[in-house]
């Protein structure tokens, strides 16, 4: 997959994605990513990209067309370019799925007060990953590029690794132990170390559904009847 990114910082998207498993998935070729810096399309010797919006308020805001021409320099053919902004579409693992088939990204980042709104119409989909406020696009889209890369296939060494995560199926992922089996007199539950994988599976899926009824009731298997949680 390529990502190009239409920012001023590229350095707040480029650093955090170059540690770990998105790290190691450019170092190996699942992931190439790009940056597209607005400055470097201005054409005065102040390189300036942002202005003060009109009818007044408070904060300086991009201008449209240092952003068109750093979209122009990495749109092609078939490129999903989607914008970062509070009025988008919530982010969830549904359209990460969705993203992760996609060939090329563009995730326009905007700053400050914004992007003036007439470079809206130029990208394919409005994208929030919450509601609060944060400082520009850019912790937004190394969000959204982290949950996508790790969906592209070889980039997660085992085949079935996302298979039961979290916000499969709509639900919550059932809590993990790992070793000691008891730690500070607190013990792993017996089914997990039971060996009986049909035992395994339906505590996990009881643990699911309970967990997911009691922290986030609004995802939509949770307002069906929840079975009872098996014991911890």
């Amino acid at each position: 997959m390529r990502i190009d990114a239409v920012t001023l910082f590229p350095g707040m998207i480029d650093v955090p994605l170059s540690e770990s498993i998105v790290g190691r998935a450019r170092q190996e070729g699942f992931l190439e990513l790009g940056f597209a810096n607005p400055r470097d399309f201005t054409e005065d010797r102040h390189r300036t990209v942002d202005d003060k919006p009109y009818g007044g308020g408070t904060g300086m805001l991009m201008m449209a067309e240092p952003v068109y021409k750093a979209l122009k320099s990495v749109r092609k053919k078939g490129s999903c370019v989607i914008l970062l902004t509070p009025k988008g579409r919530r982010f969830d693992q549904k359209l990460a799925l969705e993203l992760a088939k996609k060939k090329h990204l563009v995730f326009i980042c905007g700053h400050y007060e914004g992007i003036d709104e007439r470079v809206t119409p130029l990208a394919d989909l409005e994208l929030s990953i919450g509601d609060y406020v944060l400082t520009g696009g850019e912790p937004a889209a190394v969000a959204v590029i982290d949950a996508v890369t790790r969906l592209i296939p070889g980039v997660l060494k085992k085949s079935d690794a996302t298979v039961n995560e979290t916000f499969t199926e709509g639900l919550l992922e059932a809590p993990h132990y790992t070793r000691p089996a008891v730690w500070r007199g607190k013990k792993v539950p017996q089914e997990l170390v039971s060996g009986n994988h049909k035992l395994i599976a339906e505590w996990r899926r009881a643990q699911a559904e309970a967990l997911t009824g009691k922290a986030r009731p609004d995802l939509a298997p949770a307002k069906k009847k929840i079975r009872g949680a098996a014991k911890k």
